[in-house]
């Protein structure tokens, strides 16, 4: 008799056991229909198909025909023939309104490794913003795809960023539509900007790959003219600017009279340090000289070529006063030393930066060269500033660093010459 009532309870237990795992499957079962319902919500908004809501539609749709207008002109070459340069691939809903006009914009370059940088550049900067990405290879539709997709979930990017790409002149840019590997659990920002982490340390910095040269100064040009603006401040991805730095370089601007298109041949330098990885990044100059103070923040490039940027005079910059609360002024004005290669806000008639130099080496130096030779004046501002996530050391770099500077050290010789035929009323050389 106790046999059968313990048989009796072991039955009734393996009866609720299986009851709940049919459940659990049931459960599951359903659970994969409704994300497999929402893979294709998602993606019907990505590339057009029936959506639920018909303004998220019409909006995704009318985003595909203007990234697909943007791709059907096959881009152009740049001056060398090396390169396909695809100018406002993606425009951002600022650009698109013909009554914005900022007065100062900043324009940047990239490749998909760097490009995560994007967001928190964004967050600090929350201004228009100009990027011209390069990419090569599969790259080249993959970079697509990401600009597409961080304009369709990103809010702050599609309202600010124009986004230019340059690939190699053999190669064409197409629309990512039928590529939905590259879209796979991408719902929302983040999703995109995870993705976008994965591919950081895919390369170091300009180690392109086989025959294939990083053409940085085609990129500044290509972002710098698509920044649509009376003043541009060119950076590189990786960098920050101060906080607030639009407001009140505007503000300046007025207080000298003829708003923000005077000064036309003055161009506005932005001391640049570099901070350790760890540490958030200063907004502010008294945030900065607190950091700066204790090592966490030095001059950038400090260990790498401390002459570069030793004319901007550091310790002078850190000991200068400001006159009032958030108040930004010219601190001084120097004149340009070799080799002295400053980040800087400047009038969008100053000359575009010489294509010839790609990859390391001479890029920057050579275009603030021939602003001393064109009559420009280097105005350092008093609080304003950019930062560099992480130090810059030797270990860091590719491994044909050392070559490629030395390459680009004899186009810089041919450069300086050519400046004597292109401005022979001037005085000034470098």
């Amino acid at each position: 008799m106790q046999l059968s009532k313990k048989c009796s309870a072991f039955k009734v237990v393996l009866s609720a056991l299986l009851i709940v795992a049919l459940l659990q499957l049931i459960y599951l079962s359903f659970l994969s229909r409704f994300h497999g319902k929402q893979q294709r919500y998602r993606y019907s908004e990505l590339f057009g198909g029936s959506a639920a809501r018909r303004s998220a539609q019409q909006e995704a749709a009318a985003r595909k025909e203007r990234l697909r207008s943007s791709l059907s002109t096959g881009g152009v070459f740049d001056g060398s023939g090396q390169y396909r340069v695809y100018r406002n691939l993606i425009k951002s809903d600022v650009t698109g309104d013909r009554g914005s006009s900022p007065g100062l914009a900043m324009a940047t370059h990239t490749t998909i490794n760097n490009l995560h940088h994007l967001d928190s550049l964004l967050e600090r900067w929350q201004r228009p913003l100009s990027v011209a990405i390069f990419a090569h290879g599969a790259d080249v539709k993959f970079a697509t795809a990401l600009a597409y997709a961080l304009s369709v979930f990103c809010p702050r990017v599609q309202a600010l960023v124009d986004f230019h790409l340059v690939c190699l002149s053999g190669e064409t840019a197409g629309f990512p539509e039928r590529d939905r590997e590259h879209f796979a659990g991408l719902d929302d920002c983040a999703s995109v900007l995870a993705r976008l982490e994965t591919h950081r340390d895919e390369r170091g910095n300009y180690a392109m790959g086989a025959n294939v040269s990083y053409p940085n100064n085609l990129l500044r040009n290509v972002a710098r003219g698509g920044a649509e603006a009376s003043h541009v401040l060119v950076l590189d991805m990786d960098m920050v600017p101060s906080a607030d730095l639009h407001q009140q370089f505007l503000a300046m601007m007025a207080t000298r009279g003829g708003g923000a298109d005077a000064s036309s041949d003055e161009v506005f330098v932005l001391p640049a340090f570099e901070i350790r990885h760890a540490r958030k990044i200063p907004a502010t100059k008294a945030e900065l000289v607190q950091l700066y103070q204790v090592g966490e923040v030095r001059p950038f490039y400090e260990e790498l070529c401390p002459r570069c940027q030793a004319p901007t005079n550091y310790s002078r910059w850190v000991n200068s006063h400001v006159r009032g609360t958030g108040t930004l002024e010219v601190a001084y004005t120097l004149a340009w030393t070799d080799p002295w290669e400053p980040f800087y806000i400047g009038p969008r008639g100053v000359p575009l930066y010489d294509e010839g130099f790609k990859q390391y080496g001479f890029n920057r130096i050579s275009q603030a060269c021939e602003l001393h030779v064109a009559g420009y004046r280097f105005s350092v501002l008093s609080s304003a500033f950019v930062v560099h996530r992480g130090f810059k050391i030797q270990g860091e770099f590719h491994a044909k660093k050392d070559e490629e500077n030395k390459h680009n050290r004899v186009v810089f010789r041919n450069f300086k010459e050519g400046l004597k035929a292109k401005y022979p009323a001037s005085n000034r050389r470098c």
